[in-house]
């Protein structure tokens, strides 16, 4: 909030919420629909969907931007980065879990973030099929739902073996990652997969402690890196350094359970 005068900060606020909306709007019609097909971006055997609704999701926020910040940059998943003049730049995921978009599974979300030169300044992880949006910075840790909202705050755990973990998929990254994680995994009470940026929320809600993933790009963490820190925790790669650019991440609920794992994180490397 220091970086930003209020009148800003709230103008920024309004236009995530805008862009949330218009990407919810833009993706619902799509969601369970058994006719619903996806291209493959990736090569050589790997799977990396993208549908109608994600490139129809991302254009609706764009279009939102610029209508409200046309001098803001962006950098989206599916249409790349756009300049900017204004020093502010919006970075967007339209469908953050497009593998559970297929599959019908509700732990798919819009990931809306925006950063300056620092960093991320503002988040939302908002899933529109559930109806629950997780909000992070300027001033705000707040999250709504159908069944209330209210403060986003973590959890106090600080021992691993007190742990609930998340992880999107099993093998993680490549097997070094994984061997990083499964030292972790092995000392957790609770090791849970698949959840995608669902799992961030999760974490800033307070309902579990940690999560580890690899061979992320910004879009993928700029937008929880935000909420999760409005709501107490800490976020960074394995190194213990900014994760701002993706790679191998990790965010836990508080410093010590964070110095715990990245003490196995960095044994395994």
């Amino acid at each position: 909030m220091d970086r930003i005068p209020a009148v800003l900060a709230n103008e920024l606020i309004e236009t995530a919420e805008a862009m949330a909306a218009a990407a919810g709007e833009t993706i619902l019609p799509h969601f369970r629909q058994r006719d619903l097909s996806a291209e493959n971006k990736a090569g050589g055997g790997a799977f990396d969907p993208v549908t109608v609704a994600d490139r129809a999701a991302e254009r609706a926020m764009r279009d939102v931007l610029a209508q409200r910040r046309p001098e803001d940059a962006i950098l989206g998943e599916e249409y790349g980065a756009q300049p900017g003049i204004s020093g502010l730049t919006w970075v967007l995921d339209p469908i953050d879990g497009t593998r559970g978009f297929l599959s019908g599974t509700p732990t798919w979300g819009v990931l809306i973030a925006v950063r300056d030169a620092n960093g991320p300044i503002y988040g939302v992880i908002d899933q529109p099929y559930t109806q629950e949006r997780f909000r992070g910075g300027l001033g705000r840790a707040d999250f709504a739902g159908p069944h209330g909202g209210g403060a986003l705050a973590v959890r106090g755990t600080t021992r691993l073996e007190e742990a609930i973990l998340f992880t999107t998929f099993p093998e993680v990254g490549t097997p070094e990652d994984r061997a990083g994680f499964e030292r972790v995994a092995a000392e957790a009470r609770l090791v849970r997969y698949g959840m995608d940026c669902y799992a961030y929320a999760l974490l800033a809600a307070g309902q579990i402690d940690l999560v580890i993933e690899a061979g992320l790009h910004t879009y993928d963490i700029l937008a929880p890196i935000a909420v999760i820190e409005a709501a107490g925790g800490v976020v960074t790669n394995w190194e213990g350094g900014p994760v701002h650019d993706g790679g191998r991440a990790l965010a836990a609920a508080t410093p010590e359970l964070h110095a715990a794992a990245l003490d196995l994180l960095r044994a395994a490397s």
